[in-house]
């Protein structure tokens, strides 16, 4: 009987050492999502500040070219 406990114990830890990877890996993923938005927010800002026009499909900033414009 002691063995089946201890058993069910050690089965019953292991999966919630598994879950909480999994929790961990999701949260670290949603952290680093997070941090990206935040930096290609400031890029935009920075972008549109200095006279710049965004380029959402290349994710960078096209600056008007020097010496005037056309």
């Amino acid at each position: 009987m002691i063995v089946l406990a201890a058993l069910s114990w050690a089965v019953l830890e292991i999966r919630e050492n598994g879950a909480q990877a999994v929790r961990n890996s999701i949260e670290r993923q949603n952290n680093e999502a997070a941090n990206s938005a935040d930096t290609k927010r400031l890029d935009y800002d920075a972008c549109s500040h200095s006279g710049g026009l965004w380029n959402f499909g290349a994710g960078k900033c096209e600056r008007p070219a020097r010496g005037g414009r056309h």
